[in-house]
C-alpha cells in the first residue's frame, strides 16, 4: 500500500479545454525519493498541487479521478493536519512569503502548528544554520535577492518537520554550492530520516541519480517511469534532454559495448577503461595544434600522449569585438543605511560577446544590472554607453538600447494576452508593433499561445513572455537575470541557440544565472563576483575549466584528461577521435547490420 495513490487523475484549470493532467495513475511509496521531469508546461507543477491538496480548492477548475494519503482520500484531510504532513514549495518564492522579517517568516508556520515556544527558537536556530541565514534573521525579506528568499521557503517549510516534501524547482535560484548544500541535504533526509521527496528540478545533472525512480511526463500524461538506470537506457531520442550530461555523452556514442554511466565517478571509470584499452593497442594520439596552447595545456597532452590518451583540437571561443557597448569604471553601489554592495567594479561589455556572470546568493549580481540599465544610480564611478557616460540616466531614456529582463517574470505581465504583452510597450510608444510581435512569438515558440492569458502559463512559458517583451524592442544589449529559471532542459537549448544568434548580430549579451550548464553553452567570457568585487573575469575556458564549484559536469568528467572539454558536443567529438571507440562503434554497428539482415532472411 503506497503512501499516496493516485488513479485516472485529470484536471483542467478554470476556462482551459485542454486538461493539464490527463489520466495519471501512480503510486508514491514511504520514503521513495521521485524525480518529476518533462518539458515545460507539461503537467509537474500541477501534480505538485494536485498531491498537495491544492487543486482544485485553491485553483479552481475541473478535477477528476482519486488521490488518496495513507489510504484517506485527500478530500477528507483537514487542511491543517495535511499541512502538518505535506510540506510543498512553489516555483516563485515571492508567492509564498506572507510576512516581512526572516525570522518571523520561519516562524510563522510553526506557530499556525501551535508549537510550544521553546520547540519553535530551537527548530528556528536549527534552519537558520542549515541555510547559512542566521546573520539576515532579522533582515527585511524585501531587501535579499531572489536566492536568499529561497533559502528562506525551504527554511520555513523543513522547520515544520513535514513526512512529505514537494519541491518546484527549489534550488532555480540558488548558487551551485547552495544548490548542492540543498540537495545533500534532501538526499539525507530521505536517508537518514525517511521523509518521502517528489522533486521537480532542472538541475537534472545534480539530482538525478539521487532519485529512487524517475517520472518523464509529456502533455499531461506520464511517457516514463522507471528507475533512474532504465530512464538513461530506455527513453526515446526525443527525450535524451532529460538525463544528465555524463549519460548524454556516452549515450551519443552508440556504442553498445559501453555502458551508459548516471554519475561523473561512474563515467569517469567507462573513459579510464576506453583509454586504458586503446593505449594497449599501441594507438597513437591525433595530431594537436599547439602553436596558441597554454604551457599548462602542454604539459597535459604530452603526459595524455604518454598514457595513451588522446586530445583532438576544439576551437576557442571567439573572440570579443573591440569597440566596447557598455564600459564601467571603478563603480561602487550601497542601499540605504548598509555598507557598500558592489565596490570598484571594472567592466566591458563588447558587441558581439556573451558574457556570464556567476556568483554567490547576495553578491550583487542583480543590483550591478539594475545600475546598467538605470534602475538604480551608482554612488561611485562612471557608466559609459558607446564612449558617451549615461551614469544618473533613468531606465526610461535607456530603455531603447539596454533591454532588462529582471528574476520575476510577474513583473512583466500585465495584459490579457500573450500578443498584447509582446506588443503593449511598441504600442505606447507609437510604433507599429505587428512585425515585431510576430517574429518574437515565432522565436519563442509562443505563436500557439499568443491568445491566452499570460498568467495563465507554466512558470517556463510566463518567463518566455518576459523574455519576449525584451526582445521585441530590439536592444543592442541584453541584460538578462536568471534567464532559464522555469525552463527544461530543451528549451534552455533553444534559448542558447537563440541567444548565439542574436551575438553573431552583434548584440551584447550580459546575463546573471546560476545555470553552469548553460552557461557553458552561451558564453564567451565568465565573470565571477563574490563580496560585490570581481574575482575573475576571463574567457569561458580559462575561468571555468577545473574550478571546483563552477566546472560543468562533462568538463568534471575529463578531469585530468583534457580541461577544454566543457560540453556534451565537445565530449563527442573528444571521444570520437579514440581509434579504439571508433573500431568498436564499427564492429557495433556491423553487428547490428548483421542482427538486422539475418532477421529479415527469417
Amino acid at each position: 500500500m503506497g503512501l499516496f495513490q493516485v488513479e485516472n487523475l485529470t484536471y483542467y484549470f478554470p476556462e482551459k479545454e485542454a486538461p493539464s493532467l490527463q489520466g495519471v495513475s501512480l503510486t508514491i511509496e514511504d520514503g521513495e525519493f521521485v524525480f518529476l521531469t518533462g518539458h515545460s508546461g507539461c503537467g509537474k507543477s500541477s501534480l505538485l498541487r494536485a498531491l498537495a491538496g491544492l487543486l482544485p480548492d485553491f485553483y479552481g477548475g475541473r478535477i477528476g479521478g482519486d488521490i488518496r494519503y495513507k489510504d484517506l482520500p485527500l478530500t477528507h484531510w483537514n487542511k491543517r493536519n495535511l499541512a502538518r504532513e505535506v510540506g510543498v514549495i512553489f516555483q516563485d518564492p515571492e508567492n509564498q512569503l506572507v510576512m516581512t522579517v526572516v525570522e518571523q517568516e520561519i516562524v510563522f508556520g510553526l506557530e499556525n502548528l501551535g508549537l510550544p515556544r521553546e520547540e519553535m527558537r530551537r527548530r528556528v536556530a536549527e534552519v537558520l544554520s542549515l541555510f547559512t541565514l542566521s546573520s539576515l534573521k532579522r533582515e527585511s525579506l524585501f531587501n535579499l535577492s531572489g536566492g536568499e528568499k529561497q533559502k528562506v521557503i525551504l527554511a520555513s517549510v523543513l522547520a515544520m518537520h513535514p513526512r512529505v516534501l514537494l519541491l518546484d524547482e527549489p534550488t532555480s535560484q540558488l548558487d551551485p554550492v547552495a544548490a548542492q548544500e540543498l540537495l545533500n541535504y534532501l538526499h539525507r533526509l530521505n536517508l537518514d530520516w525517511g521523509m518521502t521527496v517528489v522533486l521537480v528540478e532542472q538541475r537534472i545533472d545534480r539530482c538525478f541519480h539521487l532519485a529512487d525512480r524517475v517520472i518523464l511526463m509529456e502533455k499531461g500524461k506520464i511517457a516514463f517511469e522507471g528507475a533512474p538506470g532504465e530512464m538513461v537506457r530506455g527513453c526515446a531520442d526525443n527525450f535524451s534532454f532529460f538525463i544528465p550530461p555524463v549519460a548524454q555523452v556516452f549515450r551519443e556514442i552508440r556504442n553498445e559495448e559501453i555502458p551508459i554511466p548516471l554519475t561523473i565517478k561512474e563515467g569517469r571509470g567507462v573513459l579510464r577503461g576506453l583509454l586504458a584499452s586503446a593505449g594497449n593497442r599501441g594507438a597513437s594520439p591525433p595530431h594537436v595544434n599547439m602553436k596558441n596552447s597554454s604551457s599548462q595545456e602542454h604539459l597535459s597532452l604530452v603526459r595524455s600522449a604518454r598514457q595513451g590518451k588522446f586530445r583532438p583540437n576544439i576551437s576557442a571561443a571567439t573572440k570579443p569585438a573591440e569597440s566596447p557597448l557598455l564600459k564601467v569604471g571603478n563603480l561602487g553601489f550601497a542601499y540605504p543605511g548598509n555598507e557598500l554592495l558592489l565596490r570598484g567594479i571594472n567592466l566591458e561589455i563588447n558587441r558581439g560577446e556573451s558574457v556570464a556572470v556567476l556568483g554567490e546568493n547576495g553578491a550583487g549580481k542583480s543590483t550591478l544590472l539594475k545600475l546598467f540599465c538605470g534602475l538604480l544610480k551608482p554612488q561611485q564611478g562612471k557608466i559609459y554607453w558607446q564612449g558617451s557616460d549615461i551614469t544618473g540616466q533613468c531606465a526610461e531614456e535607456l530603455s531603447r538600447m539596454i533591454g532588462y529582463l529582471s528574476q520575476n517574470p510577474n513583473d512583466y505581465l500585465f495584459n490579457d494576452t500573450v500578443e498584447e504583452e509582446l506588443g503593449f510597450d511598441l504600442k505606447v510608444r507609437g510604433e507599429n508593433e505587428r512585425g515585431a510581435v510576430k517574429r518574437v512569438l515565432e522565436l519563442l515558440n509562443l505563436s500557439e499561445l499568443r491568445d491566452v492569458n499570460p498568467r495563465d502559463l507554466s512558470g517556463g512559458e510566463r518567463q518566455r513572455v518576459a523574455l519576449g517583451t525584451v526582445l521585441v524592442r530590439d536592444p543592442a544589449l541584453l541584460l538578462l537575470d536568471e534567464p532559464t529559471r522555469g525552463l527544461d532542459v530543451k528549451l534552455k537549448h533553444q534559448l542558447a541557440g537563440m541567444l548565439k544568434n542574436l551575438k553573431e548580430k552583434g548584440k551584447g549579451i550580459f546575463l546573471v544565472t546560476h545555470d553552469i550548464e548553460f552557461a557553458v553553452e552561451v558564453a564567451d567570457r565568465v565573470v565571477i563576483i563574490s563580496a560585490g568585487e570581481i574575482v575573475a573575469d576571463g574567457g569561458r575556458n580559462e575561468i571555468l575549466a577545473n574550478s571546483l564549484y563552477y566546472a560543468p559536469q562533462v568538463n568534471r568528467l575529463f578531469r585530468g584528461v583534457d580541461p577544454a572539454v566543457m560540453t556534451v558536443h565537445d565530449a563527442v567529438k573528444w571521444l570520437r577521435g579514440v581509434p579504439d571507440l571508433q573500431n568498436n562503434n564499427q564492429r557495433s554497428k556491423a553487428a547490428t547490420q548483421d542482427q538486422a539482415a539475418t532477421k529479415g532472411r527469417k
